[in-house]
């Protein structure tokens, strides 16, 4: 069975944390997330400092999430924009991003130049095209079992009947999922999973224009999945700016060390001590060899 939906059999809605390098992987998975996600925001930002506006490319996702899934097991969902081309590119991204060992996709309907799904200037592609897409990721799925998520950004730039049109046709052309993107009332989710009869995911990205809803409202409204999916890179960033400025203004770390995460804590979630042992038993082997042959 598909990773992803293993973990939405044991926790539903299952939270979604957002990770955006392996160490804070590690970081969402030791504190007890079931499900992880890579961000195309957060490889924009995090690793390129460049904003959300499909300047990335397959190869540097692909790169971003192998390194996620070489780190956890934990099931990760990577947002894969529009797919990054038609056809033969969805293809072929759908074949690399499972060889990196990726549970699930999503795809969305916007027109190849995106935008953040929470800033104005959206622009789709027909329902039909999307279920192309679809279609596309699916046939290049084979017998493997990534799962396939269809975001949709309709709500905002069409309404809520044609958003939810499109949530049926999606599910009817083999999505097994719908990430149903900027909802701003709470039916909205209801509505969608009534009519696309799939798991509906939620994105409770802050700062956007979907209240930040609790797992509780959102489970009383047909919600599957709850996304957090740059909440610990906020957080990260806020902190890190404080202490950048710490260090110039008062020409050290003195009074901020108290809000740094210490060594043996960075140690225990790597498993530190494991792997010095890994290496000290190579050594010893080493020097037994080389005594042997002296």
């Amino acid at each position: 069975m598909n990773k992803l939906l293993a973990a939405l059999e044991r926790e539903r809605p299952l939270q979604i944390a957002g990770a955006i390098n392996a160490y804070a992987a590690l970081l969402a998975e030791d504190a007890g997330f079931r499900a992880l996600y890579l961000s195309g925001a957060g490889v924009a930002n995090a690793a390129f400092g460049l904003p959300d506006l499909a300047m990335t490319t397959l190869s540097e996702v692909v790169t971003e999430a192998r390194r996620i899934t070489a780190a956890t097991d934990v099931p990760l969902l990577v947002d894969v924009d529009t797919g990054f081309g038609d056809g033969l590119a969805i293809d072929r991204m759908v074949r690399e991003i499972a060889a990196a060992g990726v549970a699930a996709i999503h795809l969305e309907d916007q027109v190849a130049a995106k935008r953040c799904g929470h800033r104005l200037g959206k622009a789709l592609v027909s329902a039909r095209e999307m279920a192309d897409r679809i279609a596309a990721a699916k046939a290049a799925r084979g017998t493997g079992d990534l799962l396939v998520m269809a975001r949709t950004d309709a709500l905002a730039v069409e309404g809520l009947e044609r958003a939810l049109a499109r949530c049926c046709a999606y599910a009817e052309a083999g999505a097994d999922a719908i990430f149903f993107e900027a909802a701003t009332e709470l039916d909205h989710y209801r509505r969608a999973a009534t009519t696309a009869g799939v798991p509906i995911l939620a994105n409770m990205t802050e700062f956007g224009v979907s209240p930040l809803f609790t797992l509780a409202e959102l489970a009383a409204h047909g919600v599957a999945m709850v996304l957090y999916p740059l909440t610990a890179f906020r957080a990260m960033s806020h902190a890190a700016q404080r202490v950048y400025r710490v260090l110039r203004e008062q020409g050290g770390q003195h009074s901020v060390v108290g809000e740094l995460q210490p060594r043996a804590e960075l140690y225990r979630v790597l498993d530190y001590a494991a792997y010095e042992q890994r290496m000290d038993r190579l050594l010893a082997r080493r020097n037994e060899r080389e005594e042997g042959n002296g």
